[in-house]
């Protein structure tokens, strides 16, 4: 179970790097510069700013689910079905 939670984390990680090489992350020309998301926030509060979930990984007694918006991702602890504990990853 700890291989593949450490295996999610690396691929998410890795989408990172090469959307970083690709794309670069600043606004684009002509476009406004936006701020970046808070370091934690609800899962909720997330789904609500058009978050997706990527991926669910059992830890334990408790899942931990990747959620990711453009180049934007965010782990979230689940505590309980309405208790969650997001950081950002990036």
């Amino acid at each position: 179970m700890k291989l593949l939670s450490a295996a999610t984390i690396v691929l998410l990680s890795a989408s990172g790097a090469l959307a970083r090489e690709a794309g670069g992350f600043g606004p684009k020309l002509g476009q406004d510069e936006v701020a970046p998301p808070a370091s934690k926030a609800s899962m909720g509060e997330l789904l609500s700013k058009g978050y997706e979930i990527k991926a669910a990984v059992p830890n334990g007694g408790m899942f931990v689910v990747f959620l990711q918006k453009d180049q934007s991702a965010y782990a979230c602890e689940m505590k309980s079905l309405t208790t969650s504990q997001c950081g950002a990853l990036n």
